[in-house]
C-alpha cells in the first residue's frame, strides 16, 4: 500500500521526510492538512494508536499562542478539537502506510517501516 504523508508543505521536518522518501525511492501521496484539513475520524484513529499527547505539537507557535484557558485541563477531546480547528497543532509529519503509523520524522523508523 502506498503511504500517505500528512503535514504542511513549508514545515522543515516535512521537507526532510519528503526528501528522505524521494531519496529512498518510496512513492507516496502528500496531504497538506493546512490546505485540506484533517477529518475527525482519521485524527481519532491516530489518537487511539499513538496517543493525543504524542500528536499534539505543544512546541509549535500555534499552541504556545493559545490563551491559557485553551491549554488548561487538556484531555483527549479538547486536544482533538484544537487539532481539528488548527491543524498546525498536529505534530509533523504523520505517515500512514497500511497498519503502520509514524509520527514525526526518524530516518531509522522510516527505514524499518517503509523499506
Amino acid at each position: 500500500m502506498k503511504p500517505t504523508l500528512y503535514g504542511i508543505r513549508n514545515c522543515d521536518t516535512v521537507k526532510k521526510a519528503r526528501a528522505w522518501l524521494g531519496a529512498n525511492g518510496v512513492a507516496y501521496d502528500f496531504h497538506d492538512y493546512k490546505l485540506s484539513g484533517i477529518d475527525e475520524a482519521r485524527l481519532r484513529r491516530w489518537v487511539a494508536e499513538a496517543g493525543w499527547e504524542k500528536l499534539l505539537n505543544r512546541a509549535g507557535t500555534t499552541f504556545r499562542k493559545l490563551p491559557d484557558a485553551d491549554k488548561d485541563g487538556l484531555n483527549e477531546n479538547k486536544a482533538v478539537t484544537l487539532m481539528i480547528s488548527q491543524p498546525s497543532m498536529i505534530k509533523r509529519p504523520v505517515v500512514e502506510a497500511g497498519e503502520v503509523l509514524l509520527v514525526g520524522f526518524d530516518p531509522d523508523r522510516y527505514r524499518a517501516a517503509l523499506l
